[in-house]
């Protein structure tokens, strides 16, 4: 599938170290995408409950939501088949400092939030086609689950971005382009942690 229009929209691509770190590291990829999949559909359903007055919000977040634990159960099934031990992982700083550029006051904070939504499925989306390629030789199933996962993906970011834009008073690009700079800060620089989402491994 072509994401060129992601990659468009993303200010960076995964640095190779990481992508490098997590062939490397399998099984806390896994483990950390399980744990990314069951947060996405937590976020959905949040924000169903916090705004049940957005209709079109209620229609993309149940589908959303249904199809992230989805893919929990498909990720987690390979966990339990390659007998990986599914624990608790500390949360890298990623989510938590783009949620910090939210503003406090509504409807601005449901467009943040669309926002911050939209650029984290784009990663995810980004994340999985740049390492289908790296596993093409060591994994290859695991690549052709990565690729399989890249239209669903897509698809969160449009509807995020698209539900943001719909909230708004005004046009949201200069919003995005901001909170996008700050993104990719935390992707290409580096991080104490390895995660799904995090920047580069600091070990």
């Amino acid at each position: 599938m072509d994401i060129s229009h992601i990659r468009d929209f993303l200010h960076c691509d995964s640095p190779e170290p990481w992508l490098q770190y997590a062939v490397d590291h399998i099984e806390l990829l896994l483990v950390d995408h399980a744990k990314c999949e069951k947060k996405a559909a937590s976020t959905a359903l949040s924000l169903m409950f916090k705004y049940p007055q957005h209709a079109e919000l209620q229609v993309k977040m149940a589908q959303l939501a249904r199809e992230e634990i989805l893919h929990f159960e498909q990720v987690f099934e390979k966990i339990q088949r390659r007998g990986i031990t599914y624990s608790i992982l500390s949360p890298s700083r990623y989510a938590g400092e783009l949620r910090k550029l939210a503003r406090s006051n509504e409807p601005d904070k449901l467009v943040d939030f669309c926002i911050i939504g939209g650029i984290i499925e784009a990663r995810s989306c980004e994340r999985f086609a740049s390492l289908a390629p790296w596993l093409d030789e060591t994994d290859p199933e695991l690549a052709k689950y990565y690729r399989y996962l890249l239209k669903s993906e897509s698809r969160h970011y449009l509807d995020y971005l698209s539900l943001a834009q719909e909230y708004s008073a005004s046009d949201i690009t200069e919003v995005v382009q901001k909170m996008l700079t700050v993104e990719a800060e935390l992707i290409g620089s580096k991080d104490s942690v390895f995660r799904f989402h995090s920047g580069i491994p600091n070990h």
